[in-house]
């Protein structure tokens, strides 16, 4: 049985709350005023296939918020966080679409298409000239090498592990009858011998990058003592070996249990 003090806990919570309004994602570059911050959207597809190295792309749209003051945007490629970054492309009209072929970057980074492997990642930013003057953006993104989707290799009877909130044991994981992006998952309290009479937790796949999305969900109406535990969360799914990296936050009507617990569900 886990023992909490709910009102230590809210309080922390809430202090974290108030500690937490600063905004710390100030653009610096934007502040000073001598460079635009390109807009990055429409990010689709948004990881690269596998199975296709030949023929794979990532592809999205190019804007920016005040056209008058740039000259050009230049997209930026590397691997791996490496950056050891090279151009592969200029943009002077906006908004634009921009696709990127795999086989194109690896070209411009001077690696062999078969040297990209499973796992690796390429790093995607934008830079502006203003001025004649080039500055590094705050626009990035990160499109990785995965495999393909597939729901039956994503639902199945799983093991669940969370050393922060101290459980381990066996659920299971079933798909949406209508959606095949959203899975449902059971156990997560009944392992840790509670009566788990709701839920399942509902938990949403994004399909441009396996990003996860748990809604929250009661999945117990009693948690010793409290009422209605519930979870909620994000997290990513590696759709070649089924398993997903979540961190939830765990609630009770009478306060926050615990924020970004990690838990790994993995195939059985």
């Amino acid at each position: 049985m886990k023992r909490f003090n709910i009102n230590t806990i809210l309080f922390a919570f809430i202090l974290l709350i108030l500690g937490g309004c600063e905004n710390t994602n100030l653009n610096l570059v934007e502040q000073r005023g001598v460079a635009v911050v390109p807009l990055i959207s429409n990010l689709k597809p948004a990881v690269f296939d596998s199975n296709d190295l030949q023929n794979t792309f990532v592809e999205f749209t190019l804007d920016v918020p005040d056209k008058t003051l740039l000259t050009n945007a230049i997209v930026k490629v590397s691997l791996n966080g490496e950056l050891q970054r090279v151009d592969f492309s200029t943009v002077t009209t906006f908004p634009q679409t921009v696709k990127i072929s795999l086989k194109e970057a690896a070209t411009k980074l001077n690696i062999g298409i078969d040297k990209i492997v499973l796992g690796d990642i390429l790093n995607v930013e934008i830079w502006t000239t203003t001025n004649g003057k080039v500055y590094q953006t705050s626009a990035v993104f990160n499109a990785g090498v995965v495999c393909p989707y597939f729901q039956n290799q994503i639902i199945g009877s799983y093991h669940s592990v969370s050393a922060a909130w101290a459980s381990e044991g066996d659920i299971t994981i079933t798909a949406d009858p209508t959606d095949e992006f959203v899975v449902y998952v059971a156990g997560l309290e009944a392992i840790e011998g509670l009566n788990e009479d709701k839920g399942p937790l509902k938990m949403v796949i994004n399909p441009l990058d396996y990003s996860v999305k748990a809604v929250k969900t009661v999945i117990a109406s009693d948690a010793w003592g409290y009422n209605n535990i519930a979870y909620e969360g994000t997290g990513k799914l590696n759709t070649c070996t089924g398993t997903y990296e979540m961190s939830f936050n765990i609630t009770v009507d009478e306060g926050t249990l615990a924020s970004s617990q990690g838990f790994i569900l993995t195939k059985n």
